[in-house]
């Protein structure tokens, strides 16, 4: 297992860390409104950003999360994870990058499964930066569990109507289409009854109920759309790959946003350890320096180990991906997507303890990150959802014991070992009996 990448990328990445730092981060504190990133109506914030994609797209770094064939570089999931480390310290670099969600699971399954015309439609200008997109799947009724689904779409004549609500439909308001997962083939098993279809978003009848803000919103700002299909009209040709084979193509869309969802946590939680370590040193109580006091030495110590083991984590994830057949990482993508927010929490809780009063203000970036911690226990599923998946996987794996003991019953074990080396264990009594006798 090698996490190394060659020397030419190494570049890529070390000009990535001060781009990001010293320009991305930068738009983060002159247009601060959540999600202001994907405002088109903002020509000021349009044109800075525009300035500062075409200096990734001379770098070769734009939209790398697609193959070549798809109209990407072919970086593998290990360099896009290195990648997103470094894009995690800012909400703005994934728009300046070209690969900020919804848009690159949208632009990946429109690549691997639409047509001619379709990627010509949509996947041209949203690969561009020209346009944004939105991905409505969950249900106000059922959040992310798809049996339970109830918006539907039906023939009628050379079109497909549509009828239900989505819920949390992110960024639909800034959005040129939506891509929406609905139940075409109700009398199928689960996981073909739904299909996909992409649809403007001023189709007559797509009503926007109402944007709903997250934690780390503000309230009068929100992002995340509840939608009612009223009876939508669509062409034929609007459905993404064939009838009932919505599933397969949420699954193909969802597992590579969420190694990058788990990096880019990784680029938060050493922005906030690193903002540990500077307050640690700068700040003095009780006549010594913070980081001389024994108890902020061990929170900086736990928290440099446990972002550790998660990058480490992620990074095999990422290697998996790469290097092993299809659906081989499974069982990790889903370790990496439990153990985000508990090491988010607990990494941003203590430096947020750290910083006291000023930690709990939104006068550093700790509060937003704070805010940011229960919506990630729901991005992409529930995390229990993702648990039982990796229980099953392991106990699926795991042979019962035979007899009344466990197979690590000290007692039982010994007496299975004796039994076994009984005949060496009778030669080695005969040779201390026999050299004794000598002696």
């Amino acid at each position: 297992m090698d996490f190394s990448v060659d020397p030419e990328f190494q570049e890529k990445l070390d000009w990535m860390s001060k781009f990001v730092r010293e320009e991305v981060e930068a738009m983060d504190l002159l247009f601060p409104q959540g999600s202001e990133q994907f405002n088109t109506k903002n020509k000021q914030a349009r044109y800075m950003v525009r300035k500062l994609q075409a200096k990734v797209k001379e770098q070769g770094l734009w939209a790398c999360h697609l193959t070549p064939e798809m109209g990407g570089k072919g970086y593998g999931q290990l360099k896009l994870a290195l990648m997103n480390e470094q894009l995690g310290r800012t909400s703005w670099g994934p728009v300046i990058f070209g690969c900020a969600a919804p848009d690159t699971g949208n632009a990946e399954i429109v690549a691997m499964f639409g047509t001619d015309e379709q990627k010509k439609r949509y996947l041209e200008p949203l690969l561009a930066g020209e346009i944004f997109s939105t991905y409505a799947m969950t249900e106000p009724q059922a959040g992310a569990d798809p049996k339970e689904f109830t918006c539907r779409a039906w023939r009628e004549g050379d079109e497909w109507v549509i009828e239900g609500e989505k819920w949390y439909a992110s960024n639909f308001k800034n959005s040129s289409f939506v891509i929406a997962m609905v139940i075409t083939n109700p009398d199928n098993a689960p996981h073909e009854r739904m299909s996909m279809f992409l649809i403007p978003s001023d189709t007559p009848g797509l009503v926007d109920i109402r944007d709903v803000a997250g934690m780390n919103d503000p309230k009068d700002n929100g992002h995340h759309a509840y939608l009612r299909f009223d009876k939508v009209r669509v062409p034929l040709d609007a459905m993404l790959g064939g009838p009932g084979e919505g599933f397969k193509l949420a699954q193909a869309r969802l597992g590579g946003g969420r190694i990058h969802h788990a990096m880019r946590v990784v680029g938060q939680c050493q922005r906030a350890l690193d903002m540990m370590l500077e307050r640690a040193v700068s700040r003095r109580t009780q006549g010594r320096a913070l980081g001389d006091h024994q108890i902020v030495k061990a929170q900086i110590a736990d928290s440099a180990m446990e972002l550790e083991m998660y990058r480490l984590l992620v990074l095999k994830t990422a290697w998996l991906i790469d290097t092993q057949p299809h659906g081989a990482a499974r069982l990790h993508i889903g370790m990496s997507k439990v153990a985000m927010a508990r090491v988010y929490h607990d990494i941003v809780r203590r430096a947020v303890h750290l910083y006291g009063a000023l930690g709990t203000t939104h006068e550093t970036p700790l509060a937003k990150m704070w805010m940011g911690i229960p919506m990630l226990d729901v991005a992409d599923g529930p995390t229990e959802v993702h648990q039982v998946q990796i229980a099953n996987a392991l106990l699926k794996k795991t042979t019962p014991a035979e007899g009344l003991f466990p197979t690590e019953h000290i007692p039982t074990r010994t007496e299975a070992v004796r039994a076994l080396w009984a005949a060496e264990l009778a030669e080695a009594e005969r040779a201390v009996a026999e050299a004794e006798a000598l002696a």
